[in-house]
């Protein structure tokens, strides 16, 4: 059966019309988050994993942050039934984490130490100073279970073309914009269920 583009256009109308997202505006930055993504590589953007308001399917408290590992998006839940969902690129299969944590402490432009296991692992990986070359990015939010340091995190990355892949060693990475605006939102002590 052939398609007129007419009819095409149809479908794509009415399918497109029982979608409740919208974007959601840039947060600001300041000089130096300014400066130091200018010098971040830059990706094509992948629609699918842009920064959308949509109506709340993760049925979690308001704070809440949702991590769909299988889907490879973030939800950070809002008063009101709604959720901002975020492209994020995460463990591949044999580094991937799931369980509950809590945003232990956060960081803005934070300096990376690879754990010994990764060291190990990657002999390559070193220390690198907060910035534009470190790849936690432009912020970090730290995962704790209880008292705990899991040593996995949330995090910015400098490499935004691989958003929407199983390719870190556990960690959950955002785009350096999205997760600049997910760390001005999330309060301490907040609750992340990683699925």
């Amino acid at each position: 059966m052939r398609f007129s583009g007419l009819s095409l256009l149809l479908a794509t109308s009415v399918a497109v019309a029982g979608c409740t997202f919208k974007g959601v505006p840039e947060p600001e930055l300041s000089a130096r988050d300014a400066e130091f993504m200018a010098l971040v590589p830059k990706a094509q953007d992948d629609l699918r994993y842009g920064r959308y308001l949509m109506d709340d399917s993760t049925g979690e408290a308001p704070g809440t942050i949702v991590v769909d590992t299988k889907e490879r998006f973030l939800y950070y839940v809002l008063p009101g039934k709604k959720v901002i969902r975020y492209g994020v690129a995460v463990g591949d299969e044999a580094y991937g984490w799931t369980g509950t944590a809590r945003v232990a402490r956060k960081a803005e432009w934070p300096d990376w130490n690879p754990p010994a296991e990764m060291k190990v692992r990657w002999p390559h990986v070193r220390f690198t100073k907060g910035g534009p070359e470190n790849p936690l990015g432009a912020r970090a939010l730290y995962l704790y279970e209880g008292d705990k340091d899991t040593l996995y995190r949330i995090h910015g990355t400098n490499e935004p073309e691989k958003i929407g892949l199983a390719v870190s060693s556990g960690c959950i990475r955002m785009k350096n914009i999205d997760v600049v605006d997910l760390y001005n939102r999330v309060g301490a002590n907040a609750k992340v269920i990683v699925r």
